[in-house]
């Protein structure tokens, strides 16, 4: 089987929500994600107005997919099911999220968990100068070209 990434259709929205909330570390619900104003219409709009979304795909079914805030330079989500991980799909829609903020800003950024494994990851993809933001979460930051 052949996983295969592309830039996120309105098409992709439901399959995008269903990896968000199947992970198991910074696991959300639909409800505490509403919560937070991150809700379908609201990602509809982003995919619709600007480049801002990636999927993974295998069978047409998403397994992944990575978001960013592009005016603001953030790496907003990159999200893998469960069954899925370790395979290198994480790293392929990081990459696509991070070209296209460097297209734009100098320094990218993004928020994580100090202790998660996706902290590890990302610094395994670079991203550094890390600033603690309350004690649990750090800001990680990467520059263009590194």
């Amino acid at each position: 089987m052949s996983t295969y990434v592309r830039t996120a259709q309105l098409s992709d929205i439901e399959g995008m929500f269903d990896v968000r909330t199947s992970v198991i570390e910074n696991h959300l619900s639909r409800e505490e994600m509403r919560q937070m104003g991150i809700t379908e219409g609201v990602v509809g709009d982003m995919i619709e107005k600007s480049l801002c979304a990636w999927v993974a795909t295998e069978n047409n079914k998403i397994i992944g997919f990575s978001m960013i805030l592009p005016d603001e330079g953030c790496l907003f989500a990159a999200f893998v099911l469960p069954e899925y991980e370790g395979k290198g799909i994480g790293r392929r829609l990081v990459t696509l999220a991070e070209q296209e903020l460097f297209l734009h800003h100098e320094i990218a950024w993004l928020e994580s968990d100090k202790n998660s494994r996706a902290a590890k990851f990302y610094m395994q993809l670079g991203w550094g100068n890390e600033t603690d933001l309350n004690g649990t979460d750090i800001k990680l930051e990467k520059t263009r070209g590194v």
